[in-house]
């Protein structure tokens, strides 16, 4: 039997352009007295740039710091260093996975639904992007990979927000938007986010990312700004089964309700035969699905061809009954996605 999932140890997948302020995060965590222990596994130990006073002793690869927290290398594979991870005394409360700045998370983020072994311990909590408020308009014309790091993320750290114009920063933010609509959305200077925006987001309790109107470049609720600009143009209302999509060039999502029952000798091979067959097109998909006869929500999520999904509570008495899907990717085979599912649907 596998763990729980509450038992597993939450991994965050960090991702993010070259001088976004990946380090800047990462050095807080590594540092601030937060009472949590955190593993913070980084793909360059020199790129880090970490104070070697906050270091209290160390074997080759794994460095404790003195709030607790630990720190290493990979050199090579992944795998290996999280079986070490796992073997250390004490559980980690979290592991952070630092990405390099050019590389495509998916990768990454695929080891947590393939090694059996790091599944039975782990689960992917969520990828986090951070990205830089000032290029990253830049980098989304020059650099595939960044606009993969923005599709992919279930929290988008905008950082530098300080060194850009309100006007600049609605367009940096609309573009996101374009490519992923449903990603939380924090904007900071030097990093500036409340660990737990970013840690602990639970993203497989999809209802935080998933309260599927995202409203547009509102201001967050405590935000010192309430300036709301005119988001009702950006709705794209659609009553019925309330699917919408949005597209950015090639980068596009997709959402699927439905107040419907869903049958899952239908639902389940419908699904896997979709990620089977486009997977490749397919970024992320992530889901909350109310199955008929069935009382607790069941919770799924995917990278490209690797799904992993959960029974995950009850149904509270007071909130609908409501399936919702989430597919980002390129070229999705929207009209045939939308039918499947509908096919789905207990009639």
């Amino acid at each position: 039997m596998p763990e729980p999932s509450s038992q597993k140890i939450p991994v965050t997948v960090l991702t993010g352009y070259l001088g976004a302020g990946k380090t800047t995060l990462l050095n807080r965590i590594l540092s601030e007295n937060h009472g949590k222990k955190y593993a913070v596994i980084v793909n360059e130990f020199g790129e880090i740039g970490i104070d070697n006073d906050l270091i209290i002793g160390a074997d080759e690869e794994v460095f404790e710091m003195n709030n607790g927290c630990i720190c290493c290398t990979v050199r090579g594979d992944l795998v290996r260093i999280m079986d070490g991870l796992m073997k250390r005394k004490g559980k980690f409360d979290a592991i952070i996975v630092e990405t390099t700045g050019l590389a495509d998370p998916a990768p990454v983020a695929q080891t947590f639904f393939v090694d059996e072994d790091v599944q039975k311990n782990a689960r992917l909590d969520a990828v986090v992007t951070v990205a830089d408020a000032k290029w990253l308009s830049d980098r989304l014309k020059d650099a595939p990979e960044a606009k993969n790091q923005i599709a992919f993320a279930d929290v988008i750290v905008l950082n530098k927000t300080d060194l850009v114009s309100k006007p600049e920063l609605a367009e940096v933010e609309a573009r996101i938007r374009g490519i992923n609509p449903y990603a939380k959305l924090h904007r900071t200077e030097r990093c500036k986010v409340e660990l737990a925006d970013v840690l602990e987001r639970g993203a497989f309790d999809l209802d935080r990312i998933l309260d599927i109107e995202p409203d547009f470049l509102e201001a967050d609720d405590h935000d010192h700004d309430h300036h709301h600009h005119g988001h009702d143009h950006h709705h794209h209302h659609d009553h019925g089964h309330g699917m919408k999509h949005y597209h950015d060039e090639e980068m596009q999502s997709l959402s699927l309700r439905t107040d419907k029952a869903l049958d899952p000798t239908k639902f389940m091979p419908w699904l896997q035969n979709l990620v089977a067959t486009e997977g490749q097109k397919i970024l992320r998909s992530k889901g909350i699905l109310a199955f008929a006869g069935d009382d607790d929500r069941y919770v799924f999520q995917g990278v490209h061809m690797m799904l992993e999904g959960d029974h995950q509570r009850k149904w509270k008495e007071d909130e609908p009954r409501e399936s919702r899907l989430v597919f980002i990717g390129r070229e999705l085979p929207e009209q045939a996605i939308r039918d499947g599912f509908e096919r789905c649907i207990v009639s």
